[in-house]
């Protein structure tokens, strides 16, 4: 981009691209709340005067219509707002908000006993629930906290269902809207049937829908196409909302949630980002041994971090490890003593704005069972990891919130959705270990763009840093992918047995045909129409079959011959038809991800095929 600047250190090159400058006149104009919806809409809005021009483009497809939306902009712009309109739309249609000038045509679902809900209402409600996917359980949490506080004056009830929290059937009923994971709707969704809890959402919200590119995009795919499917089969309206991050092929992607183009399909580029963010590369030159690359690579991060904390910002640095957590936080506390900065920059003793929230939480950091937090606190540094307890992790991310620690070290599950007030973010080093190649790969430019854009909370600030440190090697890659904006593919055809048992398992596929037709519903099929060559169909094969039904074929029969072979449904090649068994209808109904490479053609005993099974509640 122009203005770029290249500047070469010792052992490092660094590559610094300014903010994009956004063109004010061709923002949309704010909308005021106070005009735009009635007094029990705005409830929800409490505190909130107008809606930004982002969420101002998109208030009239949200709130006003039932289309599908699908919302690509970056982290900060206010996503979680428009996810709030359609919720509040959906709310407002199905009369679960009162509508104060008509109470008589409210639909009510109060029980005889004064303020129960009618579980008997609830039950006939198709379409009436709310369905929020988030990426992650911690981010599930945040999200139940946030709209039912919220969503309190409307008396609408929020509840999370994950592998940590687990709803009885009369708490799933009276529940308005039900916070889950990508993993944990698909266990509901493969439980079908009539009076089933997926058969009651009418609104289905998926956070962060660019996770199709990831391994988990494959759970996101089956439960889209179920839900795709139900609807035709049914005939009943569920509106889907997919928010996400800026994608370069989010034609395809609105192809699969089925959006309209013109109706539904919201692009924001970086250009529309609330906060301008400058991005810095650095590429530490080839050196052999490990140990002084990652030294050198700590030396460039705590250049970058006390940069930053000198001119009064915190920071987040992302790491890859659990383990690395602790020690960037030791490496940076080293150096800081070394220059005799410890004291002047990271160590905060309440001496500052914040008065004595430090004395606050140096009480609840001393009783910690966490040994690390504890020790890094007393330096003016935390650390934040999904192998900490909850409240550990929580601790950390209130202490960095109100300025108790200037500089948090994690890995980057907080970057999916936690907003933290962090003006500027390191992200040091791109080797993230992969177990199906036994070895390390470069983090992915999505998770890079997803990290970046933790940076610079509009809500906090008005501007934001962030920094990519990496071998010499990986830079231009990087810089290359940036610019090129590489499309996310499907990942889909390496759990298309797990899926297609799960399919067969509940009825909704019963032969080769309709598992074909079941595919077509998939992202993977629409990037196989869209780049046939990156899923080894060539240019002939696809001029021949545009539908590409026949590679749709193979794909369906491999893996039901694979399926048959291990005895989790039978495959009759004769009639195509597909035949459930106990050991399949176990797998899917306890929802395992079936490896079949680890299976061997002899076992016949149930215990021994799930041990070669990893429960989806372990992710």
């Amino acid at each position: 981009p122009p203005g770029t600047e290249r500047e070469y250190g010792p052992g490092y090159e660094m590559v610094t691209m300014p903010a994009p400058i956004r063109d004010q006149s061709k923002l949309h104009p704010r909308i005021d709340l106070d005009s735009a919806m009635n007094a029990q809409c705005r409830k929800a809005f409490a505190g909130t005067s107008s809606l930004n021009p982002m969420q101002s483009e998109v208030f009239d497809a949200a709130f006003h219509t039932q289309e599908n939306l699908l919302i690509c902009a970056p982290t900060g712009a206010g996503k979680t707002n428009v996810a709030m309109l359609t919720v509040v739309a959906h709310l407002r249609e199905k009369g679960i908000i009162k509508n104060e000038k008509d109470p008589y045509a409210a639909y009510s679902h109060i029980g005889d006993d004064g303020g129960g809900k009618n579980s008997s209402s609830s039950q006939n409600g198709e379409g009436r629930k709310i369905v929020y996917i988030a990426p992650m359980k911690a981010l599930a949490q945040e999200v139940v906290e946030k709209f039912s506080s919220k969503l309190k004056p409307l008396n609408v009830i929020v509840r999370e269902l994950t592998g940590d929290m687990q709803l009885t059937r009369l708490e799933a009923e009276s529940s308005d809207i039900i916070v889950t994971t990508p993993e944990k709707w698909d266990v509901v969704t493969r439980k079908g049937g009539d009076g089933s809890l997926s058969r009651t959402c009418g609104l289905l919200i998926i956070d962060e829908v660019h996770l199709l590119a990831d391994e988990r995009g494959a759970v996101i795919e089956s439960v889209v196409a179920r839900l795709h499917r139900l609807v035709e089969s049914s005939h009943r309206q569920v509106r889907i909302v997919g928010l996400s991050a800026t994608l370069p092929n989010y034609k395809d992607v609105a192809s699969f949630l089925k959006v309209h183009p013109s109706r539904g399909l919201f692009f924001f580029g970086p250009k529309d980002r609330p906060v301008p963010l400058q991005q810095t590369f650095v590429g530490v030159t080839s050196v052999k041994d490990r140990f002084r690359r990652e030294q050198k690579m700590n030396d460039v991060c705590y250049e970058v971090v006390s940069d930053s904390l000198r001119r009064g910002y915190q920071v987040m640095v992302f790491v890859h490890s659990r383990k690395g957590t602790g020690e960037t936080a030791r490496a940076l506390t080293e150096r800081a003593m070394k220059e005799g900065s410890l004291e002047s920059l990271f160590i905060t003793q309440g001496t500052e704005r914040n008065g004595d929230v430090y004395t606050r939480y140096a009480e609840r950091a001393s009783k910690s069972r966490n040994k690390e937090l504890t020790e890094h606190f007393y330096n003016g540094l935390g650390i934040h990891h999904a192998g900490m307890l909850r409240n550990d992790r929580k601790l950390s991310e209130q202490m960095f919130n109100d300025g108790a620690i200037k500089v948090l070290c994690c890995t980057a599950t907080l970057a999916w959705g936690i907003n933290l007030p962090a003006h500027t973010v390191v992200v040091k080093g791109t080797e993230v270990y992969n177990p199906e190649k036994g070895g390390a790969v470069d983090l992915s430019i999505l998770d890079v763009q997803q990290i970046f854009d933790s940076a610079g909370c509009p809500q906090f600030d008005t501007s934001g840093e962030a920094t990519l440190i990496t071998s010499h090697d990986s830079l231009a890659p990087y810089l290359d992918k940036l610019i090129k904006a590489v499309p996310i593919e499907s990942n889909f055809v390496k759990q298309l047995a797990d899926h297609l048992n799960a399919e067969v398992v509940g009825g909704t596929v019963t032969n080769i045909q309709e598992a074909v037709t079941w595919l077509a519903y998939t992202y993977l099929y629409v990037r196989m129409c869209r780049n046939p060559i990156a899923y080894g169909i060539s240019a002939d094969q696809h001029d021949d079959n545009p539908m590409l039904r026949e590679r749709s074929k193979e794909l369906i029969e491999g893996a039901a011959k694979k399926i048959d072979m291990h005895r989790m449904f039978r495959y009759d090649r004769a009639s195509g038809n597909l035949a459930v068994t106990d050991f399949g209808r176990v797998a899917s109904r306890r929802i395992f991800i079936l490896d079949l490479n680890l299976l061997q053609p002899s076992m016949k005993c149930l215990p021994i095929y799930l041990i070669q099974m990893t429960p989806i509640s372990a992710i």
